[in-house]
């Protein structure tokens, strides 16, 4: 049996973290990149991104930068070959990369819908395609989707998000039965609210609609057992422990980490 330091000891794996500039990304990539492991922060933000593997390196870990459309397949298949060129190999991919614009659905425009899945559902299949091929070079891997709160129940004003994150977490589940007899785990997260710059994005949608944002704080935060919105590190910690040897027995599964929210 391993000892617990042991189990969360990422030395030596690399690690691949998309949409990893900031927001939930960033803490995703801050933890496991303080468990040892080395960092591709993949966005499409490049000055973000060499800002955020900057401030990683400077507390003495490993972290590196690359510009990254995932709506486009070349380029995440690029993201993986420059990760395994870096480091050696993809250990661990995490797809984080979203958006979620407020937009009605009966004004809601087609390139509105392609644009949604093809970053939030696409992006997630073929950098996780990507990743697998190399994975399943080096005897396996672990794979971890950010969903949302979304893929079990709506929010309203958003169909294209809702459906997307409804994709990520089925597409999960069809990945980790196909890939299980190479010693590849695919596992979902679904976060709840968590203060980000994307959060501002939604409310400024909200304000539109007649709300001033201190009536949609208060109305989101009531509904949540725990009184308070999640921060980045609680979402990034969730997926510390599925990129960890903590989750090996743990393939096809989803942790909802949102105070309680869908229990209200």
């Amino acid at each position: 049996m391993k000892p617990i330091k042991e189990i969360f000891n990422l030395h030596g794996k690399g690690a691949v973290v998309t949409g990893g500039a900031m927001g939930i990304g960033l803490g995703i990539s801050k933890r496991l990149a303080e468990a040892g492991a080395s960092v591709m922060i993949a966005d499409i933000r490049l000055d973000e991104a060499q800002a955020a593997a900057d401030e990683i390196k400077k507390s003495g870990l490993k972290a590196e930068a690359i510009k990254v459309n995932v709506a486009n397949p070349a380029d995440t298949a690029a993201m993986i070959a420059a990760c395994v060129k870096q480091f050696g190999n993809v250990n661990i991919m995490v797809n984080n990369a979203g958006i979620f614009p407020f937009a009605p659905s009966d004004s809601m425009t087609e390139a509105q819908w392609d644009r949604v899945q093809d970053i939030n559902l696409k992006g997630t299949f073929f950098a996780a395609q990507a990743a697998a091929k190399a994975m399943k070079e080096s005897g396996g891997g672990k794979i971890v989707n950010i969903a949302s709160i979304d893929s079990l129940h709506p929010t309203g004003n958003l169909a294209h998000y809702d459906a997307s994150k409804g994709g990520v977490l089925m597409l999960t589940r069809s990945l980790a039965v196909e890939w299980a007899p190479f010693g590849i785990t695919v596992n979902a997260v679904l976060p709840g609210g968590i203060g980000t710059p994307g959060t501002a994005a939604i409310s400024e949608g909200m304000l539109a609609a007649g709300m001033t944002q201190e009536q949609l704080m208060q109305a989101f935060t009531a509904r949540i057992p725990l009184k308070r919105m999640g921060e980045p590190d609680d979402i990034a910690k969730v997926v510390l422990f599925l990129a960890s040897d903590a989750s090996d027995y743990m393939t096809g599964s989803h942790i909802v980490v949102d105070g309680g929210y869908l229990l209200s």
